[in-house]
Protein backbone atom coordinates (compact mmCIF):
# COMPACT_ATOMS: atom_id res chain seq x y z
CA UNK A 1 0.00 0.00 0.00
CA UNK A 2 2.84 2.44 0.64
CA UNK A 3 4.83 3.78 -2.28
CA UNK A 4 7.27 0.97 -3.12
CA UNK A 5 9.65 3.59 -4.57
CA UNK A 6 10.63 4.61 -1.03
CA UNK A 7 11.15 1.05 0.16
CA UNK A 8 14.75 0.30 1.08
CA UNK A 9 16.46 -2.77 -0.32
CA UNK A 10 19.60 -4.69 0.62
CA UNK A 11 22.65 -2.70 -0.48
CA UNK A 12 20.97 0.71 -0.12
CA UNK A 13 22.65 3.21 2.18
CA UNK A 14 20.61 3.50 5.37
CA UNK A 15 19.45 7.12 5.75
CA UNK A 16 21.32 8.73 8.63
CA UNK A 17 19.34 10.54 11.30
CA UNK A 18 19.44 11.98 14.79
CA UNK A 19 16.38 11.44 17.00
CA UNK A 20 15.82 11.95 20.72
CA UNK A 21 15.57 8.87 22.91
CA UNK A 22 13.11 8.41 25.79
CA UNK A 23 15.33 10.59 28.01
CA UNK A 24 15.54 13.40 25.42
CA UNK A 25 19.15 12.54 24.49
CA UNK A 26 20.00 12.71 20.79
CA UNK A 27 20.93 9.40 19.14
CA UNK A 28 22.61 9.47 15.71
CA UNK A 29 22.40 6.30 13.63
CA UNK A 30 25.84 6.67 12.02
CA UNK A 31 27.45 7.01 15.48
CA UNK A 32 25.68 3.89 16.76
CA UNK A 33 26.82 1.96 13.67
CA UNK A 34 30.39 3.25 14.01
CA UNK A 35 30.57 2.43 17.75
CA UNK A 36 28.51 -0.77 17.94
CA UNK A 37 28.23 -2.21 14.43
CA UNK A 38 25.04 -3.75 13.07
CA UNK A 39 21.62 -2.37 14.01
CA UNK A 40 18.10 -3.79 14.09
CA UNK A 41 15.98 -0.67 13.51
CA UNK A 42 12.29 -1.34 13.94
CA UNK A 43 9.41 1.05 13.31
CA UNK A 44 6.15 0.73 15.22
CA UNK A 45 2.93 2.81 15.30
CA UNK A 46 2.44 3.75 18.97
CA UNK A 47 3.84 3.03 22.42
CA UNK A 48 1.58 1.26 24.91
CA UNK A 49 -0.77 -0.24 22.32
CA UNK A 50 -1.29 -4.02 22.43
CA UNK A 51 0.61 -4.98 19.25
CA UNK A 52 3.46 -2.56 19.86
CA UNK A 53 3.81 -3.75 23.45
CA UNK A 54 3.93 -7.39 22.28
CA UNK A 55 6.60 -6.53 19.72
CA UNK A 56 8.72 -4.41 22.09
CA UNK A 57 8.62 -7.11 24.80
CA UNK A 58 9.58 -9.70 22.19
CA UNK A 59 12.65 -7.65 21.29
CA UNK A 60 13.41 -7.14 24.99
CA UNK A 61 13.18 -10.87 25.67
CA UNK A 62 15.53 -11.64 22.77
CA UNK A 63 18.12 -8.89 23.33
CA UNK A 64 20.77 -11.37 24.46
CA UNK A 65 20.57 -13.31 21.16
CA UNK A 66 20.81 -10.08 19.15
CA UNK A 67 23.65 -8.76 21.32
CA UNK A 68 25.63 -12.00 21.01
CA UNK A 69 25.33 -11.64 17.22
CA UNK A 70 26.67 -8.06 17.43
CA UNK A 71 23.30 -6.41 16.76
CA UNK A 72 21.99 -3.32 18.57
CA UNK A 73 18.18 -3.04 18.70
CA UNK A 74 16.48 0.38 18.44
CA UNK A 75 12.77 1.16 18.10
CA UNK A 76 11.31 4.23 16.35
CA UNK A 77 7.77 5.59 16.64
CA UNK A 78 6.10 9.00 16.29
CA UNK A 79 5.65 9.17 20.08
CA UNK A 80 6.87 11.97 22.34
CA UNK A 81 9.90 11.33 24.53
CA UNK A 82 7.66 11.45 27.63
CA UNK A 83 5.43 8.70 26.23
CA UNK A 84 8.48 6.65 25.22
CA UNK A 85 9.90 6.96 28.75
CA UNK A 86 6.58 5.83 30.23
CA UNK A 87 6.45 2.86 27.81
CA UNK A 88 10.07 1.91 28.56
CA UNK A 89 9.56 2.06 32.31
CA UNK A 90 6.21 0.27 32.22
CA UNK A 91 7.58 -2.65 30.16
CA UNK A 92 11.18 -2.76 31.45
CA UNK A 93 12.59 -2.07 27.98
CA UNK A 94 16.38 -1.86 27.96
CA UNK A 95 17.04 -0.76 24.38
CA UNK A 96 16.71 2.74 22.91
CA UNK A 97 13.26 3.98 21.92
CA UNK A 98 13.47 6.97 19.58
CA UNK A 99 10.76 9.54 18.93
CA UNK A 100 10.04 10.79 15.40
CA UNK A 101 7.01 13.05 15.91
CA UNK A 102 7.42 14.81 12.54
CA UNK A 103 7.72 11.37 10.83
CA UNK A 104 10.71 12.40 8.67
CA UNK A 105 12.74 9.31 9.54
CA UNK A 106 9.69 7.05 9.20
CA UNK A 107 9.17 8.44 5.68
CA UNK A 108 12.87 8.18 4.76
CA UNK A 109 12.73 4.47 5.61
CA UNK A 110 9.43 3.83 3.81
CA UNK A 111 7.75 3.12 7.15
CA UNK A 112 5.04 5.76 6.86
CA UNK A 113 2.39 6.01 4.17
CA UNK A 114 -0.78 4.41 2.93
CA UNK A 115 -1.81 1.20 4.59
CA UNK A 116 -4.99 -0.76 5.14
CA UNK A 117 -6.51 -0.58 8.58
CA UNK A 118 -9.65 -2.65 9.08
CA UNK A 119 -10.28 -2.57 5.33
CA UNK A 120 -9.89 1.20 4.95
CA UNK A 121 -6.89 2.91 3.35
CA UNK A 122 -5.30 5.30 5.85
CA UNK A 123 -2.01 7.17 6.32
CA UNK A 124 0.04 5.74 9.13
CA UNK A 125 3.11 3.95 10.39
CA UNK A 126 3.86 0.78 8.45
CA UNK A 127 5.30 -1.72 10.93
CA UNK A 128 8.75 -2.38 9.47
CA UNK A 129 12.22 -3.59 10.45
CA UNK A 130 15.49 -2.71 8.74
CA UNK A 131 18.73 -4.56 9.46
CA UNK A 132 21.67 -2.19 8.97
CA UNK A 133 25.17 -3.56 8.47
CA UNK A 134 28.36 -2.27 10.08
CA UNK A 135 29.08 -0.44 6.81
CA UNK A 136 25.84 1.57 7.10
CA UNK A 137 24.02 -0.26 4.31
CA UNK A 138 20.76 -2.15 4.47
CA UNK A 139 21.23 -5.90 4.93
CA UNK A 140 17.53 -6.80 5.08
CA UNK A 141 14.26 -4.85 4.94
CA UNK A 142 10.94 -6.17 6.22
CA UNK A 143 7.74 -4.17 5.55
CA UNK A 144 4.12 -4.67 6.68
CA UNK A 145 5.19 -7.12 9.36
CA UNK A 146 2.98 -8.55 12.08
CA UNK A 147 3.78 -7.67 15.68
CA UNK A 148 3.49 -11.27 16.84
CA UNK A 149 6.17 -13.67 15.63
CA UNK A 150 8.23 -11.05 13.82
CA UNK A 151 11.23 -11.22 16.18
CA UNK A 152 11.42 -14.99 15.66
CA UNK A 153 11.31 -14.44 11.89
CA UNK A 154 14.20 -11.95 12.09
CA UNK A 155 16.21 -14.37 14.20
CA UNK A 156 15.58 -17.15 11.65
CA UNK A 157 16.52 -14.90 8.71
CA UNK A 158 19.73 -13.83 10.47
CA UNK A 159 20.58 -17.37 11.59
CA UNK A 160 20.43 -16.56 15.32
Amino acid sequence: MSDPAVRLKPGDTAPDFTLDDADGKPVTLSEVVREKGRVVLYFYPAAMTPGCTTQACDFRDNLRAFGQAGLTVMGVSPDSTARLAEFRDQQGLTFPLLGDPDKQVLRAYGAFGEKKNYGKVVQGVIRSTIIIGADGTVEKAFYNVKATGHVERIKRELGL
